[in-house]
C-alpha cells in the first residue's frame, strides 16, 4: 500500500477492507530500515506483525516496536563481537540474521552458520532442519535464539541454536485470497500488484505495468524461464533479492553444477530443489568462465524440467531468471 501525506486513496481503503491485517504501508520500510542491511521482505514481515492497520496511532506504536526489535536483535557486522559477548554473559540471546546449515558427517550433526554474527558450527537439532530445508541451500533470514554452553571438549562448539523462526508467512489462506480478489477489477488488481512490489501505479501506463508485473511470473509459474536485459538502475535484480523469501539471487552469475542441481558424491539436491525462483545477476560478460557441463544440464532442465547426473534423472519446479545490463 502506498501513501500520500498519510491519506489513503480509494484503492488503499478497498485493500484495507478486503485484506484486513495483511496491509503494510511501503513507505514505512524506509522509516524503520535505518542502516540495517536486510531485504525489504524482512522489514515488511516485521511491519506486518505490528503495523498491519490503517490507524495512525497503532502504526506509530508499531513503528517504535519494530525499531526497538531491530535495535536489540539485528546483528550489524561491526557489532558481532559485542553480540557474541552478550550471548556468553546472558547465556541466551535473540538475534535477527541470515542462517545457513551444513551437515557435519564426521560428527553426524547439523551445524549452523550466521552471516553477520560470524558464528560457525552452532549446533542445531535435525528436526528444525527437516522443518526448514532451505536452511541447507542458500540460507534463510530468521529470528533465532542462540545459547552459549561452554565445554572442556574442544571438538564441541559452545554455540547452540536453540530455536528459530524463518521471517516469512507460516500460513496462506488461498480461499480467502481468491474471495477477496473477486472484489477488484482487473485494472484495480494491476495497481494492487504494482503497489505490492513497491511502485506507485499512477506513474505507469498499462503496458509498463504489465512489463513490471511480468517479473513476478517466475514466482507463480513452475519452470518458467525469463531473461531481461536493460539499463542499470531499472530494478531488474531488486525484485529477486528484496521482494520474496522464496527466490534467491546469485550475484555475478558464478555457480557450479553441484550447487545448482545435485551433488553426485552426497546426493544432495541443489538450489533448484528448494527455491521457487533462481535468478542470475550479471550472468554474461567477457570475464565469465563457461562450464560446458553446467550449460548442457541447464539447457536440458529449462527445456524438459529435469536433469541427469549419472544414472538417475531428477525433476524440479524452480524457475530460472537471467538479468543483465545493456
Amino acid at each position: 500500500m502506498t501513501t500520500n501525506e498519510n491519506k489513503l486513496s480509494p484503492l488503499d481503503q478497498k485493500i484495507s477492507e478486503f485484506f484486513p491485517g495483511l496491509v503494510v504501508r511501503k513507505d514505512l520500510v524506509k522509516t524503520v530500515k535505518g542502516n540495517a542491511i536486510v531485504p525489504s521482505y524482512v522489514l515488511e514481515y516485521l511491519l506486518g506483525q505490528y503495523c498491519a492497520t490503517v490507524d495512525e496511532d497503532s502504526i506509530e506504536t508499531g513503528i517504535l516496536t519494530v525499531k526497538e526489535i531491530l535495535a536489540k536483535h539485528y546483528v550489524h557486522r561491526n557489532e558481532a563481537g559485542l553480540i557474541r559477548s552478550t550471548i556468553r554473559e546472558k547465556g541466551r540471546h535473540k538475534i535477527i540474521d541470515r542462517v545457513s546449515v551444513a551437515l557435519n558427517d564426521k560428527r553426524d550433526v547439523y551445524e549452523a552458520e550466521f552471516s553477520n554474527l560470524g558464528i560457525k558450527k552452532a549446533l542445531i537439532e535435525s528436526g528444525a532442519v527437516k522443518q526448514h530445508p532451505k536452511l541447507l541451500v542458500g540460507g534463510v533470514w530468521c529470528i533465532a535464539d542462540i545459547e552459549y554452553e561452554h565445554t572442556e571438549d574442544k571438538e564441541v562448539s559452545p554455540w547452540v541454536l536453540a530455536s528459530l523462526k524463518p521471517i516469512q508467512m507460516s500460513h496462506f489462506d488461498y480461499d480467502g485470497y481468491i474471495e477477496a480478489r473477486s472484489h477488484f477489477s482487473l485494472d484495480e488488481w494491476l495497481d494492487v500488484l504494482m503497489q505490492s512490489i513497491g511502485f506507485n501505479p499512477d506513474y505507469f501506463g498499462r503496458r509498463s505495468k504489465l512489463l513490471q508485473i511480468a517479473r513476478l511470473i517466475p514466482f507463480c509459474e513452475r519452470n518458467y524461464n525469463l531473461i531481461e536485459l536493460g539499463p542499470k538502475g531499472t530494478g531488474k535484480s531488486h525484485i529477486y533479492s528484496e521482494f520474496s523469501p522464496h527466490g534467491i539471487l546469485i550475484s555475478g552469475g558464478e555457480v557450479t553444477v553441484p550447487k545448482l542441481f545435485v551433488n553426485n558424491s552426497s546426493g544432495k539436491i541443489g538450489l533448484v530443489g528448494y527455491w521457487d525462483t533462481v535468478a542470475f545477476d550479471e550472468f554474461a560478460g567477457k570475464q565469465k568462465r563457461v562450464d560446458k557441463a553446467l550449460v548442457d544440464i541447464m539447457k536440458n532442465y529449462m527445456a524438459n524440467k529435469s536433469f541427469s547426473r549419472g544414472v538417475e534423472t531428477l525433476g524440479a519446479d524452480a524457475s530460472m531468471v537471467f538479468v543483465g545490463n545493456t
